[in-house]
């Protein structure tokens, strides 16, 4: 019974979990670019590491060594890979670190001094990010695990004391090897959960497209990371401003990524588009009007000739009133995927009226029109963007089907109106583009659009178009300067 119980809340929780209308996936491919760009980060942020003064006393010698700086990181090999179930692993063999300091001798009255280059060889990293979600909605790495070490430091003495030096080596450079293994894991943990949050804080979770409209990328649950990728799984839902709380309900066909080839896929669902379209809708935007001369001449001419017959028995003080041309969606327009592409269904009102100054308006006729626009979608940087093309174009009247008739002649027209006038303005306003819940500084490019039936994905590959270490130094909170300034962990296992 236990059993069946447990069995039961879990078909339950599955039947109310909510539906993603939009899915990324990060493939293992892209990892050897963001290894590259991490690499040259992780070696800037091992130069801040701060090595304490090495003071001792040998017989009647008394050395400092102060000022120890790590100059370069020279790599050997080095890996970055998915491990199951949340984490992405940087594994560093074999590395050495140059290092810069400044010695001080003092034997009886003699002093010596001086800087000198030294290098620790030998190094070993092993650092994992365990990434989640936080309470915002937003990926955030949650965890760092840390084991670095060192195995021998090598430092070339020279001068009047060099002898001296070789026999204090054994004492220095085993002080100097413990201490900087010491320092190693906290400015890696200082690295994950401070600066490269920072970066992940750049990724838009409910923000703004224009003035009426809103998008949310709100992260359902933890990312999952197999050996071969990295899933991600976001709400991917529009809704107007003006109704903040505002949410349509998720019924559409949850989308798929199966494919592996690029470096990351973006999966929309047309539940993403048609949330869009009825945020839209709802904040009054789906409309247009064209009065007087906003009317092209020419069908402004026919619509006078079509409707002579109910202007000439209207009163001379309106019959030559200028001509008001009005669409409305009456519904909001929905979004259909297919293998075959995407289309666009509307249905809206219109509406032809005389508007004579300082008298209400006088309507002439109200029709139906139902127009199919075909969708095509493109990645520029980290944007989504859309293209409409005017397909089949119908109007009708629902009043009569005499009516209906009598309107054929307008058919042609007003799709020429729509085609040359009204969809240039719609698409230079979507062709503005959604942004994708990608950190700042990354772009993609080289982008590859597949329809499926339900959903849409597109493939393509990664570009940083900043540097690494100029996004974190542009977001970083001002009071991280220092790794220090975090709670880090107790330096690994390895290090002690």
């Amino acid at each position: 019974m236990a059993l069946l119980g447990a069995l039961l809340l879990a078909l339950l929780a599955g039947a109310h979990a909510e539906l993603p209308g939009c899915k990324i996936r990060v493939t293992s491919k892209a990892l050897e670019l963001v290894k590259q760009e991490g690499l040259r980060f992780l070696e800037q942020e091992l130069e801040t590491i701060t090595i304490p003064d090495l003071r001792g006393r040998e017989g009647h010698f008394y050395y400092n060594i102060s000022e120890v700086k790590v100059t370069e990181l020279q790599l050997t090999s080095s890996e970055l890979h998915f491990q199951p179930e949340q984490e992405l692993v940087l594994q560093i063999s074999n590395a050495s670190l140059g290092l810069r300091f400044r010695r001080q001798l003092l034997y009886w009255f003699l002093y010596d001094g001086g800087y000198i280059n030294a290098s620790a060889e030998g190094v070993f990293i092993h650092t994992g990010l365990q990434l989640s979600q936080d309470p915002s909605g937003r990926m955030k790495v949650s965890n760092v695990s840390c084991q670095a070490s060192v195995s021998k430091m090598h430092v070339a003495f020279g001068g009047t004391f060099r002898k001296v030096y070789e026999f204090l080596s054994t004492f220095i450079t085993s002080g100097m090897r413990f201490l900087l293994n010491q320092q190693i894991c906290p400015v890696l943990y200082h690295s994950g959960m401070v600066l490269l949050n920072s970066l992940l804080d750049t990724v838009p979770v409910r923000s703004s497209v224009d003035e009426l409209v809103g998008i949310d990328y709100f992260l359902l649950k933890d990312p999952v990371v197999s050996t071969s990728n990295l899933d991600m799984e976001f709400r991917g839902s529009f809704f107007p401003l003006a109704e903040g709380n505002w949410s349509s309900p998720n019924q559409a066909v949850e989308p798929q990524l199966q494919e592996t080839d690029r470096m990351v896929y973006v999966a929309f669902s047309e539940f993403f588009f048609d949330s869009a379209m009825e945020s839209y809708f709802r904040a009054g935007a789906l409309k247009l009007t064209l009065v007087g001369n906003k009317v092209p001449h020419d069908l402004d001419m026919l619509l006078r000739a079509s409707y002579f017959g109910s202007i000439v028995l209207l009163s001379p003080a309106v019959i030559d009133s200028p001509l008001k041309l009005e669409l409305r969606a009456v519904v909001p327009p929905r979004c259909t995927i297919k293998p075959s592409g995407t289309t666009v269904s509307v249905t809206a009102s219109v509406t032809i009226a005389l508007v004579p100054p300082n008298l209400p308006e006088v309507p002439l006729s109200t029709m139906i029109m139902e127009a199919r626009l075909s969708a095509k979608m493109a990645l520029r940087s980290k944007a989504l963007r859309t293209k409409l093309d005017l397909r089949k174009f119908q109007i009708y009247s629902n009043q009569s089907a005499l009516e209906s008739l009598a309107l054929i002649p307008l058919q042609a027209p007003l799709k020429t109106l729509l085609q040359i006038g009204v969809m240039p303005m719609i698409n230079e306003r979507i062709w503005r583009g959604v942004q994708i819940p990608l950190p700042d500084g990354i772009d993609f490019v080289r982008e590859v659009v597949t329809n499926h039936a339900g959903f849409l994905t597109i493939g393509a590959d990664l570009h940083f178009a900043k540097g690494l270490r100029e996004v974190i130094n542009k977001n970083r909170p001002a009071n991280t300067q220092d790794p220090g300034a975090s709670s880090a962990p107790p330096p690994s296992a390895a290090a002690a």
